[in-house]
């Protein structure tokens, strides 16, 4: 537990195993954002080790079939921000499961190269 850290300090995770847990992101992008967060406290995904990737991959299998049946979506985004240049503001790593809903964007083509408005598209061939 890493002092001042609001991870660190989260008691009711909505879901958890030995090494990671999922909560509600508290400014979510679409209903049933959720954040697979390790227990260990470590700014990027590049540290974790294989045990604690297989730890947050098993959440993100189980924390989509509690989205599923809850707010029944139409897919997924799942992201990373790594780093302050990535828009990263918590600096204990997170994955963003992010539920995706038919029209919650007028055009969802280019998914999460959105990160950089102007690179959403694909170049035309």
């Amino acid at each position: 537990m890493t002092r001042g850290c609001p991870f660190c300090a989260i008691t009711s995770p909505v879901v958890e195993n030995g090494l990671a847990f999922a909560v509600y992101d508290t400014s979510p992008v679409t209903e049933g954002h959720l954040l697979i967060i390790p227990k260990r406290h470590y700014p990027s995904l590049f540290e974790a080790s294989r045990e604690e990737l297989e730890a947050i991959a098993e959440l993100v299998r189980i924390a989509k079939s509690i989205l599923d049946e809850k707010y029944r979506p139409d897919g997924y985004n799942i992201g990373v921000n790594i780093g302050t240049a990535s828009g990263q503001t918590i600096m204990h790593v997170h994955l963003h499961l992010i539920p995706r809903f038919v029209g919650d964007v007028a055009e969802p083509l280019g998914g999460v190269r959105g990160v950089i408005p102007a690179r959403q598209k694909y170049p035309s061939p």
